[in-house]
């Protein structure tokens, strides 16, 4: 796959799986992808949560995309990016009506948005279970 077509694939998946490490152990859960291009993977959680703090104390983690007998491995690194821009972009995008509500609860200050950039992609698919996998560099700043 080109990098292009990581992004769009990502994009099109949405859903994905995030690991990341709490001192030795490993936890995943499912997440919801807000965008992917060349400037970064970007998707949000709230300061409340374990996955934020696990994040702040390693940002290591791998990011998985499945769909269509295809899965997506996506390693690096994940930062908090502190632009107000951006966050108003998620808080007013129509697939993200349900953080109105963060709003109007005065706790919008919780949204914490994460970036993954200088990163690493594979692919899978049972055609290619047993080739060697070729990494790709995604969102090279």
């Amino acid at each position: 796959m080109t990098e292009q077509e990581y992004y769009d694939f990502m994009n099109e998946t949405v859903s994905f799986y995030l690991a990341t490490v709490d001192g030795d152990q490993p936890h995943v859960r499912g997440m919801m992808l807000f965008r992917a291009d060349e400037n970064g993977i970007i998707f949000h959680t709230a300061s409340t949560k374990d996955v934020f703090k696990q994040i702040s104390n390693n940002p290591k983690a791998e990011l998985c995309f499945n769909a269509n007998g295809r899965q997506v491995r996506v390693t690096g690194s994940l930062e908090v990016v502190h632009d107000e821009k951006l966050k108003e972009e998620i808080f007013n995008h129509p697939s993200r009506k349900f953080l109105q509500a963060w709003k109007e609860m005065g706790i919008a200050d919780l949204l914490q948005v994460l970036v993954m950039r200088n990163c690493e992609a594979t692919t899978w698919t049972m055609q290619t279970n047993f080739e060697k996998k070729t990494p790709v560099k995604l969102c090279e700043q």
